[in-house]
């Protein structure tokens, strides 16, 4: 590129990829952060929800990227710098290796719910022409094209979301696989690939399809372990497993993996309860519903949990700030005092409310009735009880960590909630033969 800085005096033309590359090398940190940011993202979110995975990221390599830049102008000449960022779409880049190619609905999910889809999902194999000769089907993965969410980013970090960053999605045999035959196949200053070695390729390729029906079959395995009679979970991972295996047979379908939640939290919680081994975690399994878009499986066990005993609140707090390493309570300090005014108030109300149905008070695992159930009771204005719904969305947010509220806000719910438990308080002494 030295030749092309010395004869922009001479007013000879910059060549567009020369230019390109320029550019690339003074934004490369930009890109760089962008990939670790969607990388921390998906290593967090992944992690918790028990999906084994090596997650990596990297800005493009900048010999790597002027080869192909090389490569592509011979066959389509690039009239602008734009053109070539248009055309290269991975100079940010993020690879999901999974232990197991049967979680990859769950990371579909994850990606979706985490990011900004630029364009659907990439797909392969592709039906291509090159396979000529080939046994087996190549490269099996799914790309994804995606930009982070502005609202997740600190305002430091908002420029990241101008970023585009591909996501590549794959076993850690294919993954492996594809890098040798990439180096090998792609490179044309050593040649085109001998007959031999092609079929040498594809001879690897068809262990490393074999490898993943051998993964898929480890998976199942430790499913099968994990719900073992007697046995405690050996850790979250685990415990995913069994999650999604026995909700499946409770729910009678699959479950849909984006909704299976924090189950590193619940894992700590069951630890320190003693309900982590399968049978006497089961009977809440059956207490699930369906709707794990709205209400995470982890998260659904969790309020189960809770709800039994009202004093495990206070247990699953001190888990989540430990988890946090102690984050947590210095982000929300101004808040820290309504949020334990709010817990408070909402033990009350769900022990307020028990006595109220006692028909269900008998069911081991209670659940806060509807509004509707509520209204029946003739206690609350309307307009109160349209207000259940909100608070009980603010409990889920405060005891599962969803977002941070301002403390207005909090102290707000709180005072709607000490009205509806002094209705209800009130309505309770005036029942004959209450205390």
């Amino acid at each position: 590129m030295g030749w092309q800085r010395d004869n922009a005096y001479t007013g000879w033309p910059v060549d567009t990829v020369d230019e390109f590359i320029g550019r690339y090398l003074r934004e490369y940190d930009f890109y760089a952060q962008a990939a670790r940011l969607v990388s921390d993202f998906l290593k967090s979110d992944l992690n918790a929800a028990g999906v084994r995975a090596i997650v990596t990221d990297r800005a493009k390599d900048v010999r790597r990227l002027e080869t192909k830049c090389r490569q592509r102008q011979r066959r389509t000449p690039y009239k602008t710098v734009n053109n070539i960022y248009d055309d290269i779409v991975d100079l940010a880049g993020v690879r999901i290796a999974l232990y197991f190619p049967g979680d990859r609905h769950q990371v579909d999910q994850t990606i979706k719910n985490l990011f900004k889809l630029l364009v659907p999902p990439k797909t392969f194999p592709e039906d291509r022409n090159d396979r000529k000769g080939k046994r087996f089907t190549g490269y099996s993965a799914a790309h994804y094209r995606v930009q982070l969410k502005e609202e997740s980013l600190p305002d430091s970090a908002k420029r990241y979301a101008n970023a585009r960053v591909e996501i590549q999605v794959a076993s850690v045999l294919m993954h492996a696989w594809a890098e040798v035959e990439h180096d090998l196949a792609y490179k044309p200053s050593e040649g085109a690939l001998s007959e031999e070695e092609e079929a040498i390729l594809d001879e690897l390729n068809g262990l490393v399809l074999a490898g993943e029906i051998a993964l898929e079959r480890l998976q199942k395995a430790g499913k099968a372990r994990s719900s073992t009679a007697g046995r405690q979970f050996a850790n979250h991972y685990d415990l995913a497993a069994y999650l999604l295996d026995r909700a499946s047979a409770a729910l009678n379908g699959p479950v849909s993996d984006s909704g299976i939640g924090r189950v590193d939290y619940l894992f700590d919680l069951l630890r320190e309860l003693r309900v982590d081994t399968p049978e006497k975690l089961s009977p809440y399994i059956q207490a699930l519903h369906s709707n794990f878009e709205l209400r995470p499986l982890a998260e659904q066990v969790v309020d189960e949990l809770l709800t039994e005993d009202p004093s495990r609140y206070k247990v699953y707090r001190d888990l989540q700030a430990k988890y946090l390493g102690g984050k947590r309570h210095r982000d929300e300090s101004p808040s820290l005092v309504e949020i334990g005014r709010f817990i408070t108030n909402w033990v009350t109300l769900e022990n307020l409310v028990r006595q109220f149905f006692p028909d269900e008070l008998q069911q081991k695992h209670f659940a806060m009735p509807t509004t509707r159930k509520l209204a029946s009771l003739n206690i609350l204005e309307p307009a109160l009880v349209g207000e259940i719904d909100a608070l009980r969305n603010l409990r889920n947010q405060l005891v599962h960590g969803h977002r941070v509220q301002p403390p207005n806000v909090i102290a707000s719910a709180n005072e709607v909630l000490e009205i509806i438990v002094a209705k209800l308080q009130a309505a309770q002494k005036e029942e004959p033969g209450s205390p």
